[in-house]
């Protein structure tokens, strides 16, 4: 069997395995050993086929690979507006109920009403915001 075919068994051998392991190595390598392909169809000896595998793999893991990674990797989602204050400890000014109340988050007094409709939350107690509907925060008290 010719060399150019053995290394296009592998450089499509490493292509599957960069779909299972998306880190964007080992298709790099299987770009080179595709190249290295190329320079076994043209004739050139195994020592050298070697070389241009050597030469290729190292160019694109240490070139080319942060350069996809930076492109691959996405900043964590930033909420905004009142998405931001979900999950965020607030102040019970008055007391929360079912039906109304009052808490202090982040320096701001927003209306309130108990997650739990059960639940009478007396003033003082630190809370968690759970949701906020229009311009009522639905909080939890802390644990």
């Amino acid at each position: 069997m010719d060399e150019w075919v053995i290394w296009i068994v592998l450089a499509v051998v490493l292509g599957i395995a960069e779909i299972f392991t998306l880190t964007a190595a080992l298709g790099l390598l299987g770009g080179a050993a595709l190249l290295t392909a190329a320079a076994a169809a043209i004739g050139l000896p195994i020592p050298l086929q070697l070389l241009v595998f050597a030469l290729s793999s190292a160019a694109g893991l240490v070139v080319v690979r942060p350069i996809a990674m930076r492109h691959i990797r996405q900043p964590p989602i930033q909420r905004f507006g009142v998405e931001a204050l979900v999950g965020k400890p607030a102040y019970v000014v008055r007391e929360v109920t079912a039906h109304d109340g009052r808490v202090r988050i982040g320096g701001e007094e927003w209306s309130a009403r108990a997650y739990d409709e059960t639940l009478v939350i007396p003033p003082g107690t630190t809370v968690d915001v759970i949701e906020i509907e229009g311009a009522t925060a639905l909080v939890y008290p802390r644990e």
